[in-house]
This record gives C-alpha cells, sequence and structure tokens, in this order.
C-alpha cells in the first residue's frame, strides 16, 4: 500500500496522466521483474525530488532573499534569546503564523536578529514551495514612485500581493508622500482579504505606534495599521547588538618621542 501511495503521488507531482493501476497492468503485461518495478519507483522518486530542488531554487531567486550566505532558523542563534516566550518565537519554524493569516512584527535596536529571523521566516517559505518577496521599505517607497511614473502600479501590485509572504524590512527609514501612503494601504488591504496561507513580516527599530511619522496620509495609514495588526505576532527584542561579535579589538601603545629642536632660520638678505 506504501508503494502504491508513493507512486500516486510521484504521478501527481509530475503530472503524469497515468494511475496506478495502469502502471501496473502494463508492468504485468511486459513481465516486469519485482526488481524492475522498485527500480523504476524509485525513478520516479528522484524525478520529484529533483523537480522540487529547482522549484525551491527558483522561488528563491525570486524572492531577493540572500542566497550565497543564506538567513536561516538553522544559523540563528535561538540561544542567544532570552525570556518566558523563547518557544513561541522558536514555534515560528512551523510557518504557523502564515498558515493561520498572521502578521508577524519583529520590533527592536539595530543587531538584534530581527531581519534575520524575517529572512529565515521566508527562507523556510520557498523550501515549503511557497512564494516570499523580501523587499527594504525604503525600496517599497521608490517602487511605488516608479510605478506611478511609469505607469505600472498595477504590474506593481501584483507583484506585492502575489507571494504567500511579504517581508518588508526596516519600517521607518523613510515618508511616504500622500499618494505612495494611499498605495502602501491599498497593498495591505489586498492582501488582508487574500485567500489562502499569506501573511506579511515587517522589521522595525520603531514601535508601531510611531510608523505614523513616516506617512502623509492619516486616514489611509491608521486603516492600514488596523488590517496589519488586527490579528498579528509582534516580538519586542532587547539588548545587545549581535554584530561585531567576531571582530579582534588591538590596543598599541607608542613610545612618547621627543620633539626636535627648532632650528633657527637664516635671516633672509
Amino acid at each position: 500500500m506504501n508503494n502504491l501511495n508513493a507512486l500516486k503521488a510521484s504521478f501527481d507531482a509530475l503530472k503524469i496522466k497515468m494511475s496506478v493501476e495502469e502502471f501496473y497492468g502494463f508492468a504485468m503485461a511486459n513481465d516486469f521483474s519485482e526488481e524492475a518495478i522498485a527500480a523504476i519507483e524509485k525513478t520516479f522518486e528522484k524525478l520529484v525530488q529533483k523537480k522540487e530542488e529547482i522549484s525551491i531554487d527558483f522561488l528563491l531567486k525570486c524572492s531577493r532573499l540572500p542566497l550565497k550566505n543564506p538567513k536561516t532558523f538553522a544559523n540563528f542563534k535561538f540561544d542567544d534569546v532570552k525570556g518566558r516566550d523563547v518557544e513561541r518565537l522558536k514555534s515560528i519554524q512551523t510557518l504557523a503564523p502564515l498558515y493561520s493569516h498572521k502578521n508577524l512584527a519583529f520590533i527592536g535596536p539595530a543587531g538584534t536578529g530581527k531581519t534575520h529571523l524575517a529572512m529565515a521566516f521566508g527562507y523556510e517559505c520557498c523550501q515549503k514551495m511557497m512564494k516570499a518577496y523580501f523587499i527594504k521599505m525604503t525600496e517599497l517607497n521608490e517602487l511605488f514612485t516608479e510605478a506611478r511614473k511609469y505607469d505600472r502600479v498595477s504590474r506593481v501590485m501584483t507583484r506585492l500581493i502575489k507571494p504567500s509572504c511579504l517581508i518588508i524590512d526596516e519600517v521607518g527609514h523613510c515618508v511616504f508622500d500622500p499618494e505612495n501612503t494611499r498605495l502602501f494601504f491599498d497593498m495591505i488591504d489586498r492582501r488582508y482579504h487574500k485567500e489562502g496561507s499569506s501573511n506579511i513580516v515587517f522589521t522595525s527599530n520603531k514601535q508601531p505606534s510611531s510608523w505614523r511619522q513616516n506617512f502623509t496620509e492619516e486616514d489611509a495609514l491608521l486603516c492600514a495599521l488596523d488590517r496589519i495588526f488586527d490579528d498579528s505576532l509582534i516580538f519586542n527584542f532587547n539588548g545587545e547588538s549581535h554584530r561585531g561579535l567576531n571582530r579582534e579589538v588591538i590596543s598599541l601603545t607608542t613610545k612618547k618621542i621627543k620633539a626636535a629642536p627648532i632650528m633657527e632660520q637664516p635671516e633672509l638678505l
């Protein structure tokens, strides 16, 4: 039974229009040995694995996440994070917030691991064959401005709404004009009503109550914030920066050098 289910799963993944019964009927009609059937089953499993690897590579390339040294949950130092709710932080590795349509926000000073966690969440989405897209808030602002200038708003909105996980990094590092603020609200609103598993992940060194300082359309912003945090999970980080932990600080002392006597200048004739 396990072989039957595995073969059916392989056929479905590879979109082969043949039932398991048809395959085994064909194998019997051609006197395939048990070893030959097992080899074919293994071949289909390998083809499925290869297809998944290609799909994951494609999703990662489209996500704008770093590929050379990827930020993952595996290389995040959870042991450096203290607090009674550390287990809740670790639990996001299951992608439960995405499956439950719950937005995430990582708030805290620079170097505390906010962006690493956000990228790791997106990386894990790609590993699970779901689309993720990473963009800094300043880039989002520029993207909206360019979209308005060249009449590409619809195309840009599709790019931002389609991914299962949208990661917006460094909220609060730029000011949106009124029109870009309204576009931001429209994007949030459309993702809020998006069907299926999806969420938005934010990072910021400012509390959400201060985000309004970076927008210039109060009504639209209030609506956006209402939808962002309607059902969300916010992690506040406090502590020292993790950056520079491997740096070497070398202190040197030099011997005081006695100043040379000033030579008298010859008088000019």
